[in-house]
Parts: C-alpha cells; sequence; structure tokens
C-alpha cells in the first residue's frame, strides 16, 4: 500500500491522467475516488490544483471525442455496442437518448455526475450531428465541474483522507488488498445487478424470420415499437405503431386478448420489448413476444422498412 501512496506522491498527474481515460473510453474503474485522493494530497505533492484539473479535463475530452467520433461515423450502433459492454442496465441507450433529446448538448454539463451516460452521450452528440465547438465546449465545462468537485472534496476533507491513507499505509499490502477487494466488490455488484436484470427479462421470443413469413403468409400480428422518436426517423417495420416505454396502456388499436402481438426496439438482449411485453401481458394479453435482435436483426436480414 505504502508504494501504491509514493506511485500517486510522485506519478499523481500520470494516474489521473490514465484512470480518468480508461473509464470515460468505459472500463469499470472509477476515476472520482482517485481525483479525490490526488486533491488530498495536493499539499504534499509537486503538482498545482490547476494543473490536476487540466489533467483530468484533458483526459475526459480526449476520450469523450472518441466516442464523439465514432457516434459520427457509425451512428446509433456505436451506442448498442456500448451498452453491450457497460455493467449499467441495458436500457441505457433509452435513457441516454431520452435526457439528450430532451436537454440537448447542455446535458454534457452533468453527464459525468451520472453511471453510464457520459460515454453514450459522446456518441449520440456525434450520431446527431452536434456542432463540433458546441460539443467540446460543454463537454470540457462538464468535465471541469465533475474533476473540480472530486478535487475540491478532497482538498476539503484532506485531514481524514490522510489520516486514512496513513491507515491503509501501516497495513501494508493488506491495506492494498483491501482497496482492491473493495474494487472488486463494486464491479461484482454491477455484474450482479446486470445479470439479474436481463433474468428478469426471459420469455419467449420470435425470430426476423418467423415475423417476416407471418407478414406474407398476410396473417397480421400487432407490431409495437418501442423505440425513442429518434431511432424511428430510421423507420419502422411495416404495419408498426409506435408505444413509449413509460406508456401504461398499449396503442389505441383493437387488440383481442388472444391477438398475436409483436414487440421491438433497438437495444441490447431487447430489454425495452421485454419489459412492454411483460407489462401487456400483466394487462391480459396473452401472447406477446419480444423480437429477437429487435430492428437492428431486421434489417440486417435485408427485409423491408417503412418511413
Amino acid at each position: 500500500m505504502d508504494f501504491l501512496l509514493k506511485l500517486i506522491d510522485s506519478y499523481g498527474l500520470a494516474v489521473v491522467f490514465i484512470n480518468v481515460l480508461v473509464e470515460q473510453l468505459g472500463l469499470p474503474l472509477p476515476a472520482y475516488p482517485t481525483l479525490v485522493i490526488t486533491g488530498a494530497l495536493l499539499a504534499r505533492s509537486s503538482y498545482s490544483p490547476a494543473m490536476l484539473l487540466l489533467t483530468a479535463v484533458l483526459s475526459a475530452l480526449i476520450a469523450d471525442y472518441a466516442w464523439y467520433l465514432a457516434g459520427k461515423r457509425y451512428g446509433r450502433k456505436v451506442m448498442a455496442r456500448l451498452c453491450r459492454i457497460s455493467l449499467s442496465p441495458d436500457s441505457c441507450v433509452r435513457q441516454t437518448e431520452s435526457v439528450y433529446l430532451r436537454w440537448g448538448v447542455s446535458s454534457l454539463l452533468v453527464a459525468k455526475f451520472i453511471p453510464g451516460f457520459a460515454s453514450l452521450a459522446s456518441a449520440l452528440a456525434g450520431a446527431l450531428g452536434t456542432r463540433r465547438l458546441g460539443f467540446i465546449f460543454f463537454d470540457g465545462l462538464g468535465a471541469a465541474l465533475w474533476a473540480g468537485s472530486a478535487i475540491y472534496l478532497g482538498s476539503l476533507f484532506s485531514t481524514a483522507i490522510d489520516e486514512l491513507l496513513d491507515v491503509l499505509a501501516q497495513l501494508g499490502k493488506w491495506g492494498l488488498l483491501l482497496v482492491a477487494v473493495a474494487l472488486l466488490a463494486f464491479i461484482a455488484r454491477k455484474w450482479w445487478q446486470r445479470d439479474r436484470f436481463l433474468k428478469s427479462l426471459f420469455m419467449a421470443r420470435i425470430s426476423v424470420d418467423e415475423l417476416h413469413q407471418l407478414l406474407q403468409q398476410g396473417a397480421a400480428p400487432a407490431i409495437i415499437d418501442v423505440r425513442t422518436p429518434f431511432a424511428q426517423d430510421e423507420g419502422r417495420i411495416p404495419g408498426a405503431v409506435t408505444m413509449s416505454v413509460e406508456d401504461p396502456a398499449p396503442p389505441a388499436f383493437e387488440m383481442a386478448a388472444d391477438s398475436e402481438v409483436i414487440v421491438y426496439c433497438a437495444c441490447p438482449n431487447e430489454a425495452s420489448a421485454a419489459r412492454v411485453a411483460q407489462r401487456l401481458m400483466k394487462l391480459g394479453y396473452k401472447n406477446v413476444r419480444p423480437l429477437t435482435g429487435g430492428i437492428d436483426a431486421w434489417v440486417a436480414a435485408g427485409y423491408p422498412l417503412e418511413s
């Protein structure tokens, strides 16, 4: 543990730069505690508060700008990929779109205070064609607020943090082990929450080939699109009607309780579609299935869309 503290003392700026960079790129390695600790150690370090803040902001901007460019080039697909590797629930794409479409680029001011939002918001900003200078300004200001608050907290409680670090240093390798266990416990808890969420979505599904065959045979299942308005601009499965994930009731069309109902989204594990399907089943609809792979699988199979 003493070695780790000396490392932070001697290479605090490099540690902060790497930690912030990897976290903003999507790895579950929280940088906020590192910023708090380096803020607490300012009095006995060679770097200034301004240099520490600038390092954190520059690192965050590099990672966020990479996601911005990825979103600009690949659109919404990059956000779905992000959710697949994220430890956050799989509804993160829909939630990010909802917040960003409501508040626009100014939502980047608080993005880093919301777990799982920053990387997705950066990619979404690129996909929506947000102006480059506007993105850099708001993202940089948001990074400064986020990092600055951590550094301020560290300096404010520097005495208590110093005492805690001294205790960990006295514990030696056991102190380092304690920190490692805490980090592993954090990651394990996130994975457990994700696994529990995915298990809650277990239900029968229908493939895009089966749905296309039903439409070709003249069968007319009720098809419900639960994507955001932004996502629906790319087109819908023919005959689909829209429904928000937050809507308490199905769309206003005639649908018998035993009707075939297909629900689709554009999210990993059909998360939003499965949630809506479960709600429809609770309302008395007996034959409701999410579409495996959602709209992305439908498009990949070469099946048509309607505007």
